[in-house]
């Protein structure tokens, strides 16, 4: 088939995962194919890596072939799908295609990366439709927890994919239009080849739940509390800020915000037409100085990140507000796999100081963004693909929800995690190829491959610790002070007998040995020598010869 024109389909990112979304559609003859990037997100750092707090996907692939990449098109603006634009954007030098709320919000982003007057952004309005290379594009508004979520209905000759992108069917969203249930019926009914489906709650039974009845439950809750109240939910969900301002607002508390980011997304979304009716919001500063019963902050760090407002909160190092025994901390938010150390620990934090958590578990106080099993069933009743490719979920959700697939009448479905290398036409679908799928990090301000030396050799000090030896020799390597051992993590306070041992051992090692140019490396295996024996430790070990 290397003459046929092909339809591919390669995720990067979002495929055997929760976020970090990169995905990748080309069309062409072999080798020659035209590609289009959707999305190109980030995730967060769980702490395990030091000085590591963003990872993005590795778009490698695509950097070998950036004369046959023709844009990059945002379905929404989430970080797990547009976050990694700014940091990434200089590897790709190709036009950005978003609706303007997308657009607004990746604005600021670039301008602090100082990519302001640098990226050709082309906004797209809701239901717009478009060309990239040959792919012509349909944008179809759904519901999620952020304006403007779109579907893209991706019509080639071969046939049309529909790229679901984040999306539920919510009849009562709060923040934007209905899901146009219309478009995505006429796709079905025009014929449609594959659906690549967002596969996140695929074990969850029924209906994710509205936005809109979220607002009684949370409001009857608050009214019960008598203290301050802290919720806790994700900076980007619009809709959720307006639920709790108006809950808020029904119990006569003023609405603090704490995070740059929940500030920047309602900034953004009053300036597109939301949160009309939403009093302005308090700064953080004035937090101590309103009536603790009377008062609301909203926070970012639902999900334990060490950075984040609420973890500063818990663990009194915020420098503005603070929670005293009594107060309550609302989680308006789902626990994302993979945070749930992370989260029971920060729960605990506040527990211990008295304060009252409350989870969905305890109360109704989310709903997802994402569908569950009933709205995916609707979805394939409405479109009908012929293939199914689930993404956005681990495997464990990608194979599940074939199996939903396979249950709705869908003749294919294709699990493939990222690197997979799918043909969806012509012929049957099937993985044809594995590429590379690596992971980026942001390192400080600049962007290193996550398996590089700089950041394996961070995590070695981290669970070894670091030893660092000088040594003051003459040309025949006769020593001419006394040799100075430095460690980190490695001698305590009562280890000077360790100390002296090691001295010991390396004044005895330069006196029996000949000098020569293998001497710094013998030294350096001796210290790493006597920390293994006495401690069981291999720290990083560096040898300083000066030769004077």
């Amino acid at each position: 088939m290397s003459n046929q024109d092909e339809l591919l389909f390669l995720p990067l990112g979002g495929a055997g995962e929760i976020g970090m979304n990169l995905n990748l559609y080309g069309y062409g003859p072999r080798d020659q194919e035209r590609w289009m990037m959707v999305d190109l997100g980030i995730t967060f750092g769980d702490g395990t890596i030091p000085g590591v707090d963003v990872i993005m996907p590795d778009p490698a692939f695509i950097e070998e072939r950036l004369d046959q990449l023709d844009a990059l098109v945002l379905t929404h603006a989430h970080e797990d799908h547009l976050g990694a634009v700014a940091h990434l954007w200089r590897r790709l030098r190709c036009p950005v295609y978003a609706t303007p709320f997308t657009a607004d919000i990746l604005s600021h982003k670039l301008a602090e990366a100082g990519l302001d007057r640098s990226v050709d952004v082309r906004i797209i309005p809701l239901g717009g439709k478009f060309s990239v290379g040959p792919f012509d594009l349909e944008l179809i508004t759904l519901t999620h927890s952020i304006p403007e979520p779109n579907a893209i209905a991706i019509r080639t000759p071969v046939g049309t994919v529909l790229h679901t992108g984040d999306w539920k069917f919510d009849p009562n969203p709060v923040v934007g239009e209905v899901s146009d249930e219309v478009a995505l019926k006429k796709l079905g009914e025009e014929g449609t080849l594959a659906i690549v489906c967002d596969s996140t709650n695929v074990f969850n039974e029924g209906t994710s739940g509205s936005e809109g009845d979220l607002l009684e439950s949370l409001t009857d809750l608050i009214s019960t509390l008598k203290e301050r109240v802290v919720v806790s939910c994700f900076a980007s969900n619009v809709a959720r800020l307006q639920t709790i301002a108006a809950a808020a607002q029904a119990s006569d508390r003023s609405v603090v915000l704490a995070g740059r980011a929940l500030w920047r997304f309602s900034e953004v979304g009053r300036a597109h037409g939301c949160l009309q009716n939403t009093p302005e919001f308090l700064n953080e500063d004035l937090a101590g100085f309103l009536p603790r019963n009377k008062t609301l902050i909203i926070c970012t760090g639902s999900q334990g990140e060490p950075r984040a407002a609420l973890s500063r909160i818990a663990s009194g190092s915020h420098p503005r507000i603070s929670l005293d025994d009594g107060d309550a901390v609302i989680f308006s938010s789902r626990v994302i796999p993979g945070n749930e150390a992370s989260i029971g620990y920060l729960h605990n934090q506040l527990v211990r100081a008295g304060i009252q958590v409350i989870t969905e578990q305890d109360h109704f106080v989310h709903v997802s963004g994402h569908p569950d099993r009933e709205e995916m069933i609707r979805m394939y009743q409405h479109v009908r693909p012929t293939i199914s490719i689930p993404v956005h979920g681990e495997l464990r959700h990608m194979a599940e929800h074939a199996r939903l697939a396979r249950q709705s009448q869908v003749t294919y479905a294709l699990v493939g995690e990222n690197g997979s290398l799918m043909r969806i036409a012509p012929g049957e679908p099937k993985i044809i190829d594995h590429v590379h799928s690596g992971r980026l990090a942001l390192e400080g301000n600049r962007v290193v491959p996550l398996q590089s030396e700089l950041i394996r050799g961070r995590k070695r000090a981290l669970w070894n610790g670091t030893a660092v030896l000088t040594l003051v020799v003459n040309k025949q390597g006769q020593l001419l002070s006394e040799p100075l051992l430095t460690t980190t993590g490695v001698l305590g306070d009562g280890d000077g007998d360790l100390h002296n041992n090691v001295i010991t051992e390396v004044r005895r090692s330069m006196e029996e040995k000949s000098y020569n140019k293998k001497t710094s490396e013998l030294i350096r295996l001796v210290v790493r020598g006597v920390f293994k024996e006495k401690l069981n430790k291999k720290p990083i070990t560096k040898v300083h010869m000066v030769e004077i």
